[in-house]
């Protein structure tokens, strides 16, 4: 199966190697050019809104013009946009770029997780997804490293980028397999998804509140510190490894309990990182050791969120309550940048740690006053936790599949769980 799909995985570490640079560098070249922190954090702000408004206008743009011609379309923005922030340094430029940016990725995600559900096997879909997720992780932790090989002053590293992401479409453009039919999704409001469990909507805010905040100033937050480009690689890539290293256990465990126990744990695991960053300061070590830490904890919040939504569900609502899910959470990752910036423009470089703080501390307290005031009953079965990061609907399709449903649900460990 895997070798039945490699060109489309292939396709993506390409993709993703391009883009996991460019948006760390991005952030450094924005500070060498004088922009100030508000303005860096609206940039971050402007690419998640393009990836909110992507998630409109993409399904029906890859339905009309193929899976094919829709992936070389969106990868011919993406390496455009990265050369053009060469061209036009300027702030309105770079905002209409960043949109242009998350709108054309989330068209690639949902051009890939929806050919690979179309290759994969029902029964497959949950390994094929397993490995999609560890290939999106480690490109964008890798991706960062690219940034020793030029100044964010030059031209090379957006070269690079581009290049990278350009050459992304080749294995996909030479594939033979046949691109399939979009899934249709019907909407759940995020009124019905707090309904169903406060907690999960509460975590999806909260956790797109830090990790838009993450994506979009920690770049800012260690040069602030002090630190040189070849620290600011090493800090997003050892939080993006320490949540690849720590998101399946954590989950594991997840499985076994009240999710909402599981979720106030990682809270305060996420604030106690949080702290450690504000008292790390530049001091290389420790503030890895503190990012590791951060990330494990702060990237396990959104599909533990996804799995107690799931628990409240019934088989029918399960990608429609996701699709809500995302959506919730992709609204705080585009408010989280704008909010850190601003912070920053007042505070400094605390700012940051200091809003992965309150974050933490805001779930963690929601979680316990919830756990208190109601007992929390699975609908039909308890889902198993499936390690993901924000994408597109396109892989809520592979998540549903991943959970146990019919006769298989009824025998699933801890079914009966209050």
């Amino acid at each position: 199966m895997l070798l039945k799909v490699a060109a489309l995985l292939g396709g993506t570490v390409l993709l993703l190697l391009g883009v996991g640079l460019l948006n760390t560098l991005l952030v450094l070249r924005g500070a060498l050019e004088g922009f100030d922190d508000t303005t860096l954090g609206l940039f971050g702000s402007c690419y998640f809104a393009g990836f909110l408004l992507g998630t409109y206008l993409c399904p029906r743009l890859v339905a009309g013009i193929g899976h094919v011609r829709a992936f070389a379309f969106f990868t011919a923005a993406v390496a455009a946009c990265a050369l053009g922030h060469l061209l036009l340094i300027t702030a309105p430029s770079w905002i209409a770029l960043r949109v242009v940016t998350g709108v054309a990725l989330v068209g690639l995600y949902i051009t890939i997780e929806s050919w690979l559900n179309g290759q994969a096997e029902p029964s497959q879909r949950g390994k094929v997804f397993a490995v999609y997720m560890v290939c999106n992780l480690g490109a964008l932790a890798f991706g960062q490293q690219l940034l020793a090989l030029g100044s964010p002053a030059g031209f090379v590293l957006f070269a690079l980028a581009a290049i990278f992401v350009c050459v992304s479409a080749m294995p996909v453009m030479a594939t033979r397999l046949a691109p399939p039919g979009l899934p249709a999704f019907r909407a759940m409001s995020p009124r019905t998804c707090w309904r169903a469990a406060p907690v999960a909507a509460a975590a999806a805010l909260l956790s797109g509140l830090a990790m838009g905040g993450f994506w979009g100033m920690a770049a800012v937050y260690v040069r602030r510190l002090g630190a040189d480009p070849a620290l600011v690689a090493d800090f997003m890539t050892t939080a993006i490894v320490g949540g690849m290293a720590l998101q399946w256990p954590i989950g594991h465990f997840s499985d076994g309990s009240d999710r909402r126990r599981t979720l106030a744990w990682v809270a305060v695991a996420a604030a106690l990182a949080a702290i450690a960053l504000l008292l790390a300061g530049a001091h290389p070590v420790l503030l890895l050791v503190a990012a590791f830490l951060f990330g494990g904890a702060a990237f396990s919040v959104y599909p533990i969120a996804v799995a107690h939504l799931i628990d409240h569900l019934h088989a029918e609502q399960i990608l429609a309550g996701n699709a809500a899910l995302l959506l919730v959470h992709g609204a705080g990752a585009a408010l989280g940048p704008l909010l850190v910036g601003a912070a920053m423009a007042v505070l400094g470089a605390a700012a940051l740690p200091l809003h992965f703080l309150l974050t933490s501390v805001l779930l963690a307290a929601f979680a316990l006053w919830q756990i208190r005031r109601r007992v929390d009953r699975i609908v039909d079965a308890p889902a198993h936790f499936v390690p993901l990061v924000r994408t597109s609907t396109g892989a809520l399709e592979m998540v549903a599949a991943d959970q146990p449903t019919g006769p298989e649900a009824e025998h699933a460990p801890g079914a009966q769980a209050s």
